[in-house]
């Protein structure tokens, strides 16, 4: 059941958005405990913050279906999905004489309860004073790492910060002289209207410091012991004596306040190692420049993934249709190659295997009991996997015990899995919807309410042909990774690739003939 709560702000206390829901269509997918709220309190001279509305409202509803021998009672919520994303990053040193700075920017994504490994997204070479925008595709909860340097590639600071439901405001105020005091102010929030300014009225805003000493970093607790004096600029609230961070920062296994951590790591994208602008080339930024999520994924995909992660395949051709999905999801760990480097995209799936990638690809409720198959022995490979997803409400046991592991799959197969278990809807005419394809006719009426549903979605990749859905042709390992990763786009988990190959459906018209 997806989870939406709201902790109102108190007058002197920060608060924002728990869990909220993936997407509209994705109503039992729930992201884990992604809040921000008051860390500690402030002192009164912070200014007051009023409650923000939630990212999303859930109106829940249960429906029952019978599938076979099998009754499925399932919850599913009616949401409003959140349109922006992404945040302004702006560099400040308002008591010092620096004229500019190096920004590496990179990102941690929030994937379920845990993180995925840190992906570089670029070296920045800012002018003080300067701002650019990262969007389309960054989401509650994922954490942005910015290093600082200094031109002649001095490491002057580090901060880490958590993205919000809407747009972000994020500045980072220096010391006036950064190379001795590395100690680096974070003042961000939401940013409703996208004029690079923390909303006054109604918003969600954070406010600490970190220091950075010999490759270690310190989240700090209070203001104490800084001349905060440097620190202030107009526009900006008092800096507070206590520290405000997002929940998730000062709780839980991914807390970070009071704590020192490394900086460096031997697990780290080359990128992230090497000195800024040996390995990649500065991006200097221009007049208020605006950066997309995708193409930064994809411009540095190959220096800028931890080491130990495949994301180039032998088989795997620049061009290939399926490259940005087969990597993307590479990159997340939710796929892999084989030992010979290889990816082998034209071999069929198995529905173990289909179970083994849906585990790993989606954060979802348990919507009925497990069933002991019988073709499933203690101890089988994809066991935990099997069990899992069928509790989540995939895969459709029709009049028997018996799961069928090593059976290949259809498009069709792989298709009407993800309608069902993600629970997608559609408006509209289904005879329209489904008018897109030129074999609609083949679809049988059991399954078209399901296909319209996934097609309205942006879930479908159609290759070679996109005009054509061929439903009964064995679905490749590159065609289940396409749809995997479009059903993540489709969720706002993911970064959306462009693809002449993913279908457009149209606007949907007044309801008609289903």
């Amino acid at each position: 059941m997806i989870l939406s709560r709201l902790t109102h702000f108190r007058k002197v206390a920060i608060a924002a958005v728990s869990v909220i829901a993936l997407s509209p269509t994705h109503s039992t997918l729930a992201a884990s405990d992604l809040s921000a709220t008051v860390a500690s309190k402030p002192s009164g001279d912070s200014q007051q913050l009023l409650a923000q509305k939630p990212t999303r409202e859930t109106v829940d509803t249960d429906s029952t279906t019978t599938i076979g021998e099998e009754t499925v009672t399932t919850t599913t919520a009616t949401t409003v999905k959140r349109e922006k994303s992404g945040f302004t990053l702006y560099i400040w040193q308002p008591g010092g004489t620096i004229s500019e700075v190096i920004a590496r920017v990179s990102i941690k994504g929030k994937h379920g309860n845990r993180f995925n490994k840190e992906r570089f997204l670029g070296d920045y070479k800012y002018k003080i004073k300067q701002k650019a925008k990262f969007v389309n595709g960054f989401k509650l909860g994922d954490r942005i790492v910015v290093r600082l340097y200094d031109t002649q590639n001095r490491f002057i600071g580090y901060t880490e910060f958590a993205c919000l439901p809407y747009h972000t405001a994020v500045n980072l105020i220096l010391s006036a002289d950064p190379r001795q005091d590395q100690v680096v102010r974070v003042f961000y929030g939401v940013d409703n209207n996208e004029d690079s300014i923390v909303d006054r009225d109604a918003t969600i805003a954070y406010d600490y410091f970190t220091r950075l000493n010999n490759q270690k970093v310190t989240f700090l607790e209070t203001s104490e012991n800084i001349k905060i004096t440097q620190y202030q600029a107009a526009g900006f609230s008092n800096v507070a004596k206590t520290s405000v961070y997002p929940v998730s920062f000062s709780e839980g296994e991914f807390a970070l306040v009071g704590k020192s951590i490394s900086t460096v790591d031997s697990s780290l994208a080359k990128a992230l190692t090497a000195l800024p602008g040996t390995l990649v080339q500065l991006t200097q930024l221009t007049n208020n420049p605006t950066y997309q999520l995708s193409q930064l994924l994809s411009k540095y995909r190959s220096v800028g993934v931890a080491k130990g992660i495949q994301v180039t395949f032998s088989d795997i051709s620049k061009d290939y249709w399926a490259k940005d999905y087969i990597a993307e999801l590479a990159a997340m760990e939710i796929i892999e190659g084989f030992p010979d480097g290889t990816f082998r995209p034209n071999a069929p799936v198995t529905r173990a295997q289909l179970a083994t990638l849906l585990q790993k690809t989606f954060i979802k409720s348990k919507i009925r009991p497990a069933i002991a198959f019988r073709d499933i022995p203690k101890g089988y490979w994809a066991e935990n996997a099997i069990r899992e997803t069928y509790e989540m409400g995939f895969f459709t046991i029709l009049n028997s015990k018996n799961f069928n592991p090593t059976q290949k799959l259809t498009r069709l197969d792989v298709l009407i899995t993800l309608a069902k278990g993600l629970n997608y809807k559609f408006t509209g005419s289904t005879k329209d919807i489904l008018s897109i394809y030129n074999d609609a006719s083949s679809i049988k009426s059991e399954h078209r309410n399901f296909i319209a549903a996934i097609t309205q979605n942006g879930v479908v990749v159609n290759y070679p042909n996109i005009k054509l859905l061929n439903g009964k042709k064995v679905a490749t390992r590159a065609e289940v990774s396409a749809l995997l990763y479009r059903a993540l786009v489709s969720a706002g988990e993911a970064a959306d690739f462009a693809s002449k190959y993913t279908i457009k459906p149209v606007k949907p018209d007044i309801a008609g003939d289903r």
